[in-house]
């Protein structure tokens, strides 16, 4: 499956307030929901710290989850999914060019 793919599937998932509107219910909700996510992404990387458990199958679960809720984003703002990934890749690589890629800000 590719990322449009998935994309497009994830509507079937997508029960919440506003779901498929685009309105700002729905970037609210999608927008708290990654960062819920991502905060568990750190939970699991904290646990390594703290208690040396690591778990990737776990760690993946959570990755996947913040994919769900960035392709859901990505609809309702009417980009396609790969079009969000390769933008990314453009951005980096510029930055790569450039040697800014260590700095910080987004307009470097």
């Amino acid at each position: 499956m590719n990322a449009n793919e998935y994309q497009k599937k994830t509507i079937d998932t997508a029960i919440y307030p506003g779901a498929g509107t685009g309105d700002n219910r729905e970037l609210v909700y999608l927008a708290l929901g990654l960062s819920s996510e991502a905060g568990e992404v750190a939970g699991k990387v904290k646990k390594l710290i703290r208690d040396g458990l690591f778990e990737p199958k776990q760690l993946g679960a959570e990755l996947g989850d913040c994919c769900w809720y960035i392709a859901r984003l990505a609809e309702a703002l009417g980009y396609d999914f790969e079009t969000i990934l390769r933008w990314n890749f453009e951005k980096l690589s510029e930055r790569l060019v450039k040697k800014t890629i260590g700095g910080s800000g987004d307009n470097r």
